[in-house]
């Protein structure tokens, strides 16, 4: 099988778009040499906003919007669950809605019922973002993300959880963990730079492809080729897999970034508005959490 071919249909697919199940590609040749999962549209969408027809500029709710797909390849669109999980929404009383009314449960966020339990110590906030490092939306939003990291109120304890749907995924979430766990988490935004930048998927069609080409650009990073595999093939690495793609199933996560702060709220770019509203909307939902 041709590798270079193998390796175009990858970056086709890892930078496809963020979304689960994606909607039919328009007609086109197929790209010869593809895996299974990598029947995805050949263009990858630049990380900007969806375009609407011809007329004036989309609004910012328009392009927020854009930048937040659904399962089904539609826009900011959750599927109805009829079970009692702990997606299902529930409204807030009118004396819980944030702040002084200016955000709505079920539009700009979704409470959690029953909440997901959290990790982080006593009066600390917990604020994931479940993201792909294959996903140009979720690279879109890192330039309002990390301003508001060095700011950020300091007990809001953020993190990163890698989605995982297949296999695409499932190999960045390798390379995230692989990072996290030889403590060189700086290099996770070089890598998301690489894969979003350079278009280098920085992945393969097998496991033992993906830990090759890695390995390499983590030596050319400043890693041992044998620590980054040691790492790789680590328990603690297939833990944290395993954690992330529990978490991707429990929250039922059909499009990223999404947003959960202290295992209460879920939000996203769409129903914020924009970044900056979204950036607003986690501050607001966490300060709220911290007087409780």
């Amino acid at each position: 099988m041709n590798r270079p071919l193998i390796l175009t249909a990858l970056l086709a697919l890892t930078l496809a778009g963020c979304a689960r199940q994606e909607a039919p590609p328009p007609p086109a040749a197929p790209a010869t040499g593809a895996t299974p999962d990598a029947a995805a549209p050949a263009a990858a969408p630049a990380p900007a906003p969806a375009t609407g027809a011809a007329g004036p500029a989309q609004s910012e709710t328009e392009q927020a919007r854009g930048a937040q797909e659904s399962a089904d390849g539609g826009v900011n669109e959750k599927p109805e669950s009829s079970d009692a999980s702990l997606e299902r929404m529930a409204a807030l009383p009118p004396d819980a809605q944030l702040p002084a009314g200016r955000w709505k449960p079920g539009v700009n966020y979704d409470p959690l019922v029953p909440g997901q339990p959290t990790g982080v110590a006593p009066g600390k906030v917990e604020v994931l973002e479940i993201m792909w490092l294959g996903c140009p939306h979720c690279y879109a939003l890192e330039a309002a993300l990390r301003p508001w990291l060095k700011t950020k109120a300091a007990y809001i304890q953020f993190s990163r959880v890698p989605v995982i749907w297949g296999l695409p995924q499932r190999a960045h979430a390798k390379l995230f963990y692989t990072l996290t766990e030889l403590g060189r988490t700086d290099l996770i935004d070089t890598a998301f730079d690489t894969i979003q930048q350079q278009r280098n998927p920085l992945i393969a069609g097998t496991d033992a492809e993906s830990l090759q080409i890695e390995a390499q650009w983590a030596a050319q990073n400043g890693v041992s080729a044998t620590d980054y595999a040691n790492a790789y093939n680590s328990l603690a690495v297939g833990a944290d897999v395993g954690r992330a793609e529990e978490l991707t199933q429990r929250y039922r996560v059909n499009s990223v970034p999404l947003v959960v702060i202290n295992g209460k709220y879920t939000t996203d770019v769409g129903k914020a508005g924009s970044p900056a509203h979204l950036i607003q909307l986690i501050n607001d939902l966490a300060a709220a959490e911290h007087r409780h």
